[in-house]
């Protein structure tokens, strides 16, 4: 089959797999993807071959994928939380125009923004946006922007990759940034190594976020103008109370 599966893996450990998502693994002969996230599954399929590029080989990985694909041989391509969210589902069906005769199924996965999420409570019960803070890819000019709009519109905002080695100041600037039109008491929090082993996480206000120490494998959540601490857990409300 000449087939390549993009499959979410979720926060990565076995129990946050969907049956589909299983289903794929199961049927394909070869597990390819970014090293980390092979190696949350792997174990899994002991006797399946892998294949694993390290970051910035994003465009590699996806070519060997459909190029072993139209080999006749059955891939999944893994990537962590959803495929189509920062993940692998874009540039692999961008690249898939030059492989008519390969199939490409996209499984859907728990992106971190649910699963930090429900850590943390119901910090995205309304209207929210999913902001990525690395500039690798995005100039930071546009990230500001977008930043800027979703504080004005009084967005729960959800911050992926909010700092890295390289990044150390990104978070402070984010918060500088959503400072200008929301309170520095607005509820806040972060989860860090979502469903696997050393999971932490924090509430705190938008004025202490600022200093947190985060990383790549953290997710930080900004509340609206609304979100509230209720028993220890951050929640947005939807207003159903106002009916």
């Amino acid at each position: 089959m000449r087939k390549v599966y993009v499959v979410g893996l979720g926060p990565g450990e076995e129990q946050y797999l969907t049956v589909e998502a299983k289903a794929a693994l199961d049927a394909a002969e070869v597990l390819c993807g970014y090293t980390v996230y092979v190696d949350l599954v792997a174990p899994l399929y002991p006797g399946k071959e892998t294949f694993t590029t390290p970051m910035t080989k994003e465009l590699d990985r996806c070519r060997w994928a459909l190029e072993t694909a139209n080999s006749g041989r059955t891939v999944a391509m893994v990537c962590s939380g959803d495929a189509g969210v920062y993940g692998m589902a874009g540039p692999l069906l961008e690249l898939a125009a030059d492989y008519s005769e390969v199939e490409v199924e996209v499984v859907a996965g728990v992106t971190a923004a649910l699963s930090g999420g429900a850590v943390l409570g119901a910090p995205l019960g309304h209207d929210f946006c999913v902001i990525s803070l690395s500039d690798l890819l995005t100039p930071w000019e546009v990230i500001e922007k977008r930043l800027t709009c979703a504080a004005e519109g009084d967005f729960a905002v959800c911050l992926y990759n909010p700092s890295s080695k390289k990044r150390t100041a990104h978070l402070r600037r984010a918060c500088e940034i959503l400072l200008r039109s929301r309170s520095g008491d607005t509820v806040c929090g972060w989860v860090r190594n979502i469903g696997r082993e050393g999971q932490a996480h924090q509430l705190l206000t938008l004025d202490q976020l600022q200093n947190a120490e985060v990383d790549m494998f953290t997710t930080v959540f900004i509340g609206s103008s609304r979100t509230r601490c209720v028993g220890g857990r951050m929640v947005t409300p939807r207003g159903y109370e106002q009916k």
